[in-house]
């Protein structure tokens, strides 16, 4: 026999298409060790199993603001359902409300326009979340969607929606609560033994939809100076490389983010939205980084699959500490053919360092300071469509893609640039084998005009840089050597020269973002893609985000942006080999 002790919800605000799923804690009557794991009738536990009901009060339902879906709906823009917007989106919580977001709410009459002249599934694409069965009448008199079921002596009516652990909310649930049930059962008899734990949510919201993000189209001067109107002239094959921090969901702790609602914090929500904002860029390749073991395993691999990515997938070390996350890069299957990988573990370069340079009496206290656990991950892919015009048909088109995650620690300089400098000289080895464009991609946790900027940029670190005197092993010296011959630029610093609205986001000083890293207390530039200019191309970059849209919410992560950084994407071409 077994008794139900606790049950509780991760978040009592269940959203639409993310996965509800109660902790269920039982033990053994008479005692012993509480058991977590689900109770199933093919695998009782003394005669006995676990039996989940989901009901929803049909007879009670509230209209919810579409811009803050905790708060309950007072007006309603008559101009969407004229427009046959999705109706959970024209409702607001206040005139303030409404005239707050009328920018971006004016935006969704203009699409739908265009959308009416576009297909049934281009009005989807743009409106759509997920498991969404039809849109539902919310307006006042509307039937309900649900037949009364279950009416309790409170003269509450429930309806039963699902029959297991797990529930996934859909769009005809907005405004209901939702009722769980769990009660033990006798497998024998198949009746319940005992009452039923209950555990009752708030009202169902929608996910929030963040404005879309555009790709630019840049203007460009290549090596030799000629201008290149629009880069996509020069050839037919076109590929678009993403990059994103994705913040691993143990570091996305309520007391580091207290600002972001829990139930926009956890990661049942947080996944469910990250993906819906990768697979909606379909960019060619993605590097991601801070991805937990478990979440590519069990979530990212599996559902990129479905999109029909290829999984790569490098964790990060743990001899500092029990790690977590690691950097993942994914490139689509019907573009890239997958040639060859390598692993790039900084810990193993720190021992080969200190055998060669520490003397002994140092090397505790230099792997010490050396040794913490990044990566890189360098895939090396071939293209399978057209990418160099009549003049090189036939021959293979390799690519090589970097994805790292430099160390965090600010006091940590010489740390940061050696792991840089490691990188580049491994990328070098890979050049002088094979005529292959390159993309570096990632977190470098290092702000533009530091010295590993400097170097991944500059293509050296002039000896005067300040960041040259925190060098206690002496890792650094000479000077000299810290270059590579790689033609790397950033290729976010082709919007320094395009239109006033995106210029206005970049630093001019530096020709980078103003920030790509947005949290209440810290905001700075850490992420890039940095591309061989010598063979690439960038043709257009998704558009940068304004801080002060971010600042609604306080910082990042929020409800609409699930990561403290935001994505960057370039779409680029190779260059044909007689223009090199």
């Amino acid at each position: 026999m077994v008794s139900v002790i606790r049950v509780h919800l991760p978040s009592e605000i269940p959203i639409v298409g993310c996965e509800l799923t109660p902790y269920v804690v039982v033990r053994r009557v008479g005692g012993g060790i509480p058991i977590t794991d689900d109770v199933t009738e093919a695998a009782p536990i003394d005669g006995h199993f676990l039996r989940y009901k989901y009901r929803i009060q049909s007879d009670k339902q509230v209209n919810v603001c579409s811009v803050h879906p905790t708060e309950q709906a007072t007006l309603q823009c008559i101009a969407c359902l004229k427009a046959k917007i999705p109706v959970a989106k024209s409702y607001h919580c206040s005139a303030k409300c409404f005239s707050d977001a009328w920018q971006h709410h004016r935006s969704l009459h203009l699409r739908a326009a265009t959308a009416a002249n576009e297909s049934g599934n281009e009005e989807e694409e743009i409106f759509g979340r997920v498991n969404s069965t039809g849109t539902q009448n919310l307006t006042s008199g509307s039937t309900p969607i649900y037949p009364a079921s279950v009416t309790q002596r409170s003269g509450e009516t429930w309806f039963e929606v699902g029959r297991s652990k797990t529930y996934t909310p859909s769009a005809d649930d907005i405004g209901y609560t939702l009722k769980f049930e769990c009660v033990v059962v006798d497998i024998q008899t198949k009746l319940p033994v005992g009452s039923p734990s209950q555990i009752t949510t708030s009202h169902v919201i929608p996910a929030p939809t963040p404005p879309p993000r555009c790709l630019i189209p840049v203007n460009v001067v290549d090596l030799m100076g000629n201008f290149i109107a629009d880069g996509r002239q020069s050839s037919a094959g076109n590929f678009t490389v993403l990059s994103y921090n994705i913040l691993a969901d143990v570091f996305a702790t309520s007391e580091s983010y207290s600002y972001c609602p829990s139930w926009a914090l956890s990661w049942t929500y947080r996944r469910q939205n990250l993906l819906r904002e990768i697979v909606g860029y379909r960019a060619d390749i993605i590097c991601l980084q801070e991805v937990q073991n478990d979440h590519f395993e069990e979530f990212f691999s599996p559902e990129l699959d479905k999109h029909g990515y290829q999984a790569i997938y490098k964790r990060k070390t743990s001899e500092v500490s029990q790690t977590l996350d690691g950097c993942a890069t994914f490139f689509r299957r019907d573009r890239f053919s997958h040639v060859k990988k390598y692993e790039v573990e900084f810990n193993k370069a720190a021992q080969s360092l200190a055998e060669a340079v520490v003397p002994n009496g140092q090397k505790k206290n230099a792997l010490n300071r050396l040794v913490k656990d990044n990566v890189a991950l360098i895939v090396v892919v071939e293209a399978k469509f057209n990418h160099q015009g009549a003049d090189n048909l036939g021959k293979r088109q390799l690519l090589c893609v970097a994805n790292t995650h430099v160390n965090v620690h600010q006091d940590l300089k010489d740390v940061k640039l050696w792991q840089v400098h490691t990188l580049l000289k491994g990328l070098e080895k890979i050049a002088a084998s094979a005529d292959i464009p390159m993309l570096v991609c990632g977190d470098f946790n290092s702000a533009p005009g530091s010295s590993p900027h400097s170097l991944l940029a500059l293509g050296k670190v002039d000896a005067m840089h300040p960041d040259l005197s925190v060098d206690p092993l002496g890792i650094l010296r000479p000077h000299t050597k810290l270059t590579h011959q790689l033609a790397l630029v950033s290729a976010y610093s082709s919007f320094a020269r395009s239109g006033i609205e995106q210029q206005r986001k970049m630093d001019l000083s530096t020709n980078e973002p103003l920030f790509t890293n947005c949290t209440r207390d810290f905001i700075a530039t850490n992420d890039y893609i940095f591309y061989t200019a010598d063979s690439l191309t960038v043709d257009s970059l998704l558009e940068l985000l304004d801080e002060d849209s971010l600042r609604k919410d306080t910082a990042l992560p929020s409800p609409e942006w699930s990561s403290d950084h935001i994505a960057l994407l370039g779409e680029f071409h190779v260059k044909p080999r007689n223009r090199r």
